[in-house]
């Protein structure tokens, strides 16, 4: 593990990207959702066979064993050695060779590595305002000149628009459950999730919060971070509107 984690957002971290996440994970996230998020990817980030790719927050490889298999050479990085575990075991289940690496985003070991970085499915935001900036200046110093940054995360406009300020999402799994109790924070704009586990007779209670940025602050922190220009997309790649769900920037340095 990298040296200067604050040991409390790091505890919330892999307190939630457990075996909990992992279990659930499949009826979240089917594999046709991520097969269809990879080839937005590749066509965002500009791709071609051999790039070289980092994706920050990796979790459990679903992303980055599907780019490997279309030809990019990927690097994968994340603070949960349990989704880093599983990760590995599927990459090797298909057959292609990827890195991955347990750290922090904050600290990146890599300069003028890749030819493309990303953050996908909103794990851009965990810090407070300093350190989400760190991330992007770390990730741009591991990107050569010419390179792409890609983030994905929720649009803020369409939580605000579409839902109350504290709402509930359920996910059953067989006789087990997975509760969110989600409160969007339009003072501090973070988004905030209790989540509770109800599983094998045991509950179990986890915490995340996510600073939830808008197009502008985001082309600031990233000029700022040494990116020359910053564009906008909607989910997977389609044109962003303020009441579509995500907001996915790509900037190139």
């Amino acid at each position: 593990m990298n040296e200067g984690m604050a040991p409390d957002a790091i505890s919330e971290l892999e307190s939630y990207f457990s075996e909990d996440y992992l279990y659930f994970s499949d009826l979240v996230n089917p594999p046709e959702r991520s097969d269809r998020e990879v080839e937005a990817l590749w066509t965002l980030l500009s791709l071609g066979h051999g790039d070289s790719v980092l994706e920050l927050g990796c979790g459990y490889g679903r992303i980055t064993n599907r780019l490997a298999e279309k030809g990019a050479r990927v690097t994968g990085l994340d603070i949960s050695p349990i989704l880093l575990k599983k990760a590995e075991a599927d990459a090797a289940e298909r057959g292609v060779d990827v890195e991955y690496t347990r750290g922090d985003m904050r600290s990146l070991p890599w300069r003028d590595r890749f030819d493309a970085a990303f953050l996908w499915y909103t794990t851009f935001g965990y810090f407070d305002e300093a350190d989400n900036e760190r991330v992007l200046h770390e990730a741009a110093a591991s990107l050569r000149k010419g390179g792409r940054l890609l983030i994905d995360q929720i649009n803020r406009f369409f939580l605000l628009r579409g839902q109350s300020p504290t709402y509930h999402e359920i996910v059953q799994r067989n006789n087990d459950l997975r509760i969110d109790i989600i409160s969007n924070d339009a003072l501090t704009d973070r988004r905030n999730c209790e989540r509770i586990v109800v599983r094998n007779g045991c509950v179990r209670r986890m915490r995340l919060s996510i600073r939830q940025y808008g197009f502008s602050e985001l082309i600031r922190m990233l000029r700022s971070a040494g990116f020359d220009s910053v564009e906008a997309y909607g989910q997977e790649g389609e044109e962003f509107t303020s009441y579509g769900p995500r907001l996915v920037v790509v900037a190139y340095k």
